[in-house]
């Protein structure tokens, strides 16, 4: 009897090993995906997270719609930073134009 690992046993250990790496990837894939999709699902609050995109391993930018107005965030583990705000698209609709005269 041979009790040596054989090259066929090696085989099959890789290969069953890089089909849990395939399946635990596409998990975390998916994860994420539906994690996106419940932030930026509409409510009625007053508050509502735009999109968001990933920008280094543990940054994020986030726009975020507070009432009439967008605000574009920074995120990091240890801070929010406002980088800039501006009227909604949906306020300058409900505006209209303005006269000049």
């Amino acid at each position: 009897m041979n009790a040596g690992l054989t090259g066929m046993d090696a085989l099959r250990m890789l290969g069953s090993m890089a089909v849990v790496i395939v399946l635990l990837l596409a998990v975390l894939w998916g994860l994420k995906r539906i994690q996106n999709k419940m932030l930026t699902a509409t409510h009625s609050g007053r508050m509502q997270v735009l999109e968001t995109q990933s920008i280094g391993s543990r940054q994020k930018i986030a726009l975020v719609r507070v009432g009439d107005n967008e605000v574009l965030l920074g995120i990091t583990p240890t801070q929010i930073n406002a980088l800039g705000s501006w009227p909604s698209a949906s306020a300058l609709v409900k505006r209209g134009p303005q006269d000049d005269a």
